[in-house]
Parts: C-alpha cells; sequence; structure tokens
C-alpha cells in the first residue's frame, strides 16, 4: 500500500468504539502455522509466548481501550480442513479479546451479503479483502463510502445475530 493509506495496524489503533470483521471464505492462503497443524501440531495454550502475536496484542490493546471488536465466519458445513484449523486457533482470538461466532452458510440463504471479506472501523471506514481462487491475498482496499460501509455493517450485524458463538459452536 502507499504511505498515504492507513494500515490494518492504523485503523484499528484508531477505532474508538468498534472494530467488526467477516471472512465469509472456506479457505484462505496457507501459512507454516496451518501446516504444522495438519502434520499434527497442536499449540501449547498454557505457553502464551509460543503463539501470541503482534495481531493478538493490536487486539487486546484496542479492547482495553474500550474497543468493541467482533468477528463472524459464514462457513460451509461440513466445514474444510482450513476452517477446522481456524476453529482451534480462535482460542487466541478470543484470548486477546474478541468475540467470535459462526453461521452455516446454509441459515444464510435470505442474508443479502458483500461479496467479500471485511472490516468496518467506528462505522467510518472499511478495509476490503479481495482474494484469489485459491485463497491467496490479493490487496486491501481502504474506503469511506457512508453507501458501502452501511451496508457491510448492516450485513455484518444480521450475520452476528442469529451466528452461533464460539464457544458454543460445534465443527461439522
Amino acid at each position: 500500500m502507499p504511505s498515504n493509506v492507513p494500515t490494518f495496524t492504523d485503523l484499528l489503533a484508531g477505532a474508538k468504539r468498534s472494530a467488526v470483521h467477516l471472512e465469509m471464505r472456506d479457505t484462505y492462503y496457507s501459512n507454516p502455522r496451518f501446516e504444522s497443524w495438519r502434520q499434527g501440531h497442536c499449540v501449547d495454550w498454557n505457553d502464551r509466548a509460543s503463539w501470541w502475536r503482534p495481531f493478538h496484542q493490536e487486539i487486546a490493546d484496542a479492547v482495553a481501550r474500550g474497543v468493541t471488536v467482533r468477528r463472524a465466519r459464514v462457513v460451509s458445513e461440513p466445514v474444510t480442513e482450513y476452517i477446522r484449523w481456524e476453529h482451534y486457533v480462535t482460542h487466541a482470538n478470543v484470548t486477546a479479546g474478541e468475540q467470535v461466532r459462526w453461521l452455516p452458510r446454509r441459515l444464510a440463504s435470505d442474508l443479502l451479503l458483500p461479496g467479500n471479506d471485511f472490516w468496518v472501523f467506528d462505522d467510518t471506514s472499511v478495509e476490503i479483502h479481495h482474494f484469489s481462487g485459491d485463497g491467496d491475498s490479493i490487496e486491501d482496499e481502504i474506503l469511506s463510502d457512508p453507501k458501502l460501509i452501511e451496508l457491510c455493517a448492516s450485513g455484518f450485524e444480521r450475520i452476528w445475530e442469529r451466528a452461533i458463538p464460539h464457544e458454543q459452536y460445534e465443527i461439522h
């Protein structure tokens, strides 16, 4: 991104009230932690230094400032191996202070949803994520169009209302 475009870190650090994130893909790019899990490696949740990342600290700092951070995931069932792993590592997100919910895709059929994953910060800006078909991140786009922000924020709220809290969602 050009230097005058805020980063995710900047946007989250500037949030005063809320940051909401919608994820709708069943597979994202592969990464070493996912590959390690696929080979049987389990996270030692008692060894926080081994799994706590700068992202988790940024979330924890935002929550400590009074920002409500929520993440909703729309998933196909039975879930993909990648979503099974995401469910497992969501423990870190929850520990950082995120509220996370899961919505089986079959329960979203009557919802009009935005076409991409996104973050909305304080209902003033939206970071849209663009991915390739195989889940590689192509680019992120920061926009401040009020109509787009309203579309994304209201879509998120409709999903959030019927989604299942992380601690109650069972992988199928």
